[in-house]
């Protein structure tokens, strides 16, 4: 089931929070960086694990803010300029996140059409909650051993680099293709530091929180947006909006990204307007319709409500399958599309 925004908003309301601006798209692209480099220049002065410890949050939090921003690129509306928004969502926030704007648009634009419904590449995704506490236990100390990511990657670039034809040659030329432009802003950032004396840096405040701190509440995002939630039929209740706060929005949920009822109901608003058309939403008597939650621990409680004793083979299968899929799939969304082969 789809709406038209006539049928919940006014001409005037709908201009407003449809409005782009390069200029806030910038500055939310600038902030993300700027937060990164902040942690990694504090680490610098003072090199203590007090510092690192609060860097891996905050920076793991803005990787997953660029994951997001690439998604407002995907739907072209974190500029109004189409030519800023697919530079700033290629360049300055999908390679540095080892992604492709133009896969994942392509893929992503497939869980709108069918969200919750059986053909939406990201069912796989809410499907199987709720689980145990154990179960999630387990998913959460993968995610922050560094297993998750580095089984993703592997799968990544093993499938980025072999080629149909078998020759190395080949699968060279079609990694670098796919991979080539990631890799290169990777090395360039190492190199960055690296000329400056720091190159130490690029792994303690850039590898390590994406190994660890990223997964982590990707998959809580994940969760929050489609699990357990009460109508895979219904655009106010096949999604979910959980309300943040300031803590919950700088370590876990940057950019308005929990917002995602909204979004779902209208995909071409930029994810700086969501909070004002959350507001309109609530004003004109919606809020009883909508599946709203108050915070992140709520949800997580609902999506681990199945009891330990009712555990069983599927419950077992989903999390041992669960660190080959790429969680981040569905601001939705998946940070690393499923690559042709």
């Amino acid at each position: 089931m789809t709406l038209a925004a006539a049928q919940f908003l006014t001409h005037d309301e709908l201009a407003l929070i449809r409005k782009r601006s390069d200029l806030r798209g910038i500055w939310c692209v600038a902030h993300a960086w700027l937060v990164i480099f902040g942690c990694m220049a504090a680490l610098v002065y003072f090199p203590n694990p007090a510092v690192w410890a609060v860097g891996i949050v905050l920076v793991g939090a803005r990787q997953l803010g660029l994951a997001i921003l690439m998604h407002d690129a995907a739907h072209g509306v974190l500029t109004n300029n189409r030519r800023l928004n697919e530079f700033l969502g290629q360049y300055v926030c999908a390679w540095p996140m080892i992604t492709d704007l133009y896969n994942y648009r392509t893929y992503h634009l497939q869980h709108h059409r069918n969200t919750q419904q059986k053909n939406d590449p990201d069912l796989v995704l809410s499907a199987p909650f709720p689980i145990t506490r154990t179960s999630l236990r387990r998913k959460i100390i993968r995610d922050l051993t560094g297993q998750t990511t580095f089984k993703q990657r592997v799968a990544q670039f093993r499938n980025g680099f072999t080629s149909k034809s078998g020759h190395f040659v080949d699968g060279l030329m079609k990694g670098f293709s796919r991979l080539g432009g990631a890799i290169a802003v990777n090395l360039g950032l190492f190199a960055a530091l690296a000329a400056i004396g720091q190159w130490h840096i690029f792994f303690a405040l850039w590898v390590v929180p994406f190994f660890v701190w990223f997964p982590m509440i990707t998959r809580i995002r994940n969760i929050a947006e489609h699990a357990v939630v009460p109508d895979n039929d219904d655009p106010f209740r096949n999604a979910r909006t959980t309300k943040a706060n300031r803590l919950w929005r700088a370590a876990v949920a940057p950019y308005w990204v929990n917002y995602h009822v909204e979004h779902h109901l209208l995909m071409f608003v930029p994810c700086y307007n969501l909070p004002a058309f959350h507001r309109v939403l609530l004003a004109k008597g919606f809020g009883p319709r909508m599946e709203l939650q108050p915070d992140y621990v709520t949800v997580l409680k609902m999506a681990t409500s199945k009891a330990e004793s009712a555990a069983n083979n599927n419950d077992a299968a989903v999390d041992a399958g669960d660190s080959g899929n790429n969680h981040g799939a569905g601001i939705a969304f998946n940070i690393t599309p499923r690559a042709k082969k």
